[in-house]
């Protein structure tokens, strides 16, 4: 991947996070498995059934002080750009504004926006300032999930066509190599892109970032992806190859994660894996096969668009492959990567066996936030601590 560097590449290595023991980022990776919220900033309507969710910015900000009190490291959500009726509902909060506004009404909990760094596109120089700027306001804890684009409609909104795969990932190397630059270079900085339409002219950035750069992370599981990952990230945030269903997961993820540390070894870097499991869990087998068969028995019909299908917009997306291998287990649709379905304890199990296939964190996603997430508190978390799962 050394083609991807930038032309007059820096001689300094611009420190991560990891490399300061007081950071927000080394101080949650000591978890043995770190907790996150997968917070739905959009309407999202996989069932009927009710619940107190909603995509408003009050009530995301309740369930990730909620999550804070408990002990969550990592607060993340997505981010899309779809036209009208491509989401479930009407509203549709952006994550980079959002979670980047949460860190004035929280303390520890580490923020992760979600940035389509292709869209438009973003400028380095807008993001290495909004960057930075976001850090010292969360005092070290904000970060960016990396995110190309795959759906070509969202390209499109933007007034440009969607860029081939690989390509993608080669132009945010670029993207990234400048804004790293930027956040540590003492002096102006100029640059004329190869890839891009980037130009800068005696750029500079102050103040720099706390920690050498803001936490970055990526969520992939294509090889260019990984490849880009391996040199750039922190955190990568995963799928599993299998699908939905806890049986396939596990099967499959030891070779992937295993891979993926791997290419970071080869560059000289470790990093953290993350996968989202969607949690269905009340105190006994029936209370839990009861709240599952409600949430599945009032699916809407599936729509052409929106967020529960989204068949009517076209993906180059590698990542999302395993839900549609009819040769594993797939689950129930619930919204997760993956899902854990049990009593208490059978959630435990699944966890201890998530991070024996090599996952160090979990983004937990529920069918209702504010009741799933005290059950998680009061139920789930004193039995992953007396598994040695958390400190």
């Amino acid at each position: 991947m050394s083609s991807l560097a930038i032309a007059d590449a820096p001689t300094f290595k611009l420190t991560s996070p990891y490399d300061y023991p007081d950071s927000p980022l080394a101080q949650a990776a000591q978890q043995p498995l770190m907790l996150g919220l997968f917070l739905n900033l959009q309407d999202i309507r996989i069932t009927n059934l009710p619940t107190s969710n909603t995509w408003t910015f009050d009530y995301n900000a309740e369930i990730v002080r909620q999550g804070e009190a408990l002990g969550f490291e990592l607060a993340f959500s997505r981010t899309q750009w779809l036209p009208k009726g491509g989401y479930d509902g009407e509203a549709s909060l952006d994550a980079f504004v959002a979670l980047g506004a949460m860190a004035a009404i929280t303390q520890k909990i580490l923020l992760i926006s979600t940035v389509h760094v292709l869209y438009g596109p973003w400028h380095p120089l807008h993001f290495a300032k909004f960057g930075a700027t976001l850090d010292h306001i969360a005092k070290g804890r904000w970060g960016v999930n990396i995110v190309t684009g795959h759906r070509a409609i969202e390209h499109e909104m933007f007034g440009w066509q969607r860029i081939e795969h690989d390509k993608r990932y080669a132009m945010a190397a670029e993207f990234f190599d400048v804004v790293e630059r930027l956040w540590a270079e003492t002096e102006n900085f100029s640059y004329d892109g190869q890839l891009s339409p980037w130009k800068l002219s005696n750029a500079y950035v102050t103040p720099k970032p706390l920690y050498g750069r803001p936490t970055l992370v990526n969520a992939t599981g294509s090889p260019a992806g990984i490849d880009f990952a391996s040199r750039y990230s922190d955190i990568v945030f995963i799928t599993s190859p299998g699908g939905a269903h806890i049986d396939s997961a596990l099967e499959t993820l030891p070779p992937h994660t295993a891979k993926i540390r791997d290419a970071a070894k080869t560059v000289g870097r470790k990093v953290k894996t993350l996968i989202n499991p969607h949690i269905v869990s009340r105190d006994t087998e029936a209370e839990t096969s009861e709240y599952l068969e409600a949430i599945v028995s009032n699916k809407p019909e599936p729509s052409s668009t929106g967020f529960g299908n989204n068949r009517g917009y076209d993906s180059d997306a590698h990542a999302w492959r395993g839900k549609a291998d009819k040769s594993q287990k797939q689950g129930f649709g619930l919204g997760g990567n993956i899902e854990i379905i049990g009593t208490p304890e059978q959630v435990v199990d699944q966890l201890l066996a998530l991070k024996k296939a090599g996952i160090d964190g979990v983004q937990l996603g529920f069918h209702d936030f504010r009741v799933d997430l005290k059950h998680f508190g009061e139920k789930i978390l004193p039995l992953m601590q007396q598994a040695g799962l958390r400190l």
